[in-house]
Parts: C-alpha cells; sequence; structure tokens
C-alpha cells in the first residue's frame, strides 16, 4: 500500500457570506492592517491516508469532503497529494 499526505481546503462559495471574515477584516483595519479588500475564512485539514494508488487515494478522499469536510451546498473544497 502506498502512503499520502493530503492537504484540504475548504472555503466558502464566493456567493455565500462570511460574517467571520467580515468581522475579521473590520478588527484588522482597527489594529492598523489597511489596505484589506476582502478577507473570507476557509479552514485546511491535513490527512496521512493509505491506499493502493493515486486513484485510490483520491477516491477515498472526495469521499470524504463530500460526506464529511465539506458543506457541499455552501462550500468548494480542494486538495494536493503528496506520495510519502
Amino acid at each position: 500500500m502506498d502512503q499520502f499526505a493530503v492537504k484540504v481546503f475548504v472555503r466558502l462559495r464566493p456567493s455565500v457570506l462570511d460574517p467571520a471574515g467580515e468581522a475579521t477584516k473590520s478588527a484588522s483595519i482597527k489594529l492598523g492592517a489597511e489596505g484589506i479588500k476582502s478577507l473570507r475564512i476557509g479552514k485546511m485539514i491535513e490527512v496521512k491516508i493509505e491506499g493502493d494508488g493515486e486513484n485510490e487515494v483520491r477516491e477515498k478522499i472526495d469521499l470524504l469532503c463530500d460526506r464529511l469536510f465539506a458543506n457541499t451546498v455552501i462550500e468548494d473544497y480542494e486538495y494536493s497529494l503528496e506520495k510519502l
């Protein structure tokens, strides 16, 4: 079995409001970080996983993303794979 390190990035879709991002943007400006035009908050998930090749690992990660890591109604995800 091959082992892979996977980084999954989950973000709100552009059409979805991000109240936490707006609050953080406002606080950043109050701290003196001028020039911020947009700030959105997402999450990054790191997974070490085994599988019989990259295709099998991609199938497992897609399943996890679709059913567990992301709310696909309002969030998009992407990931990168690195063979260990």
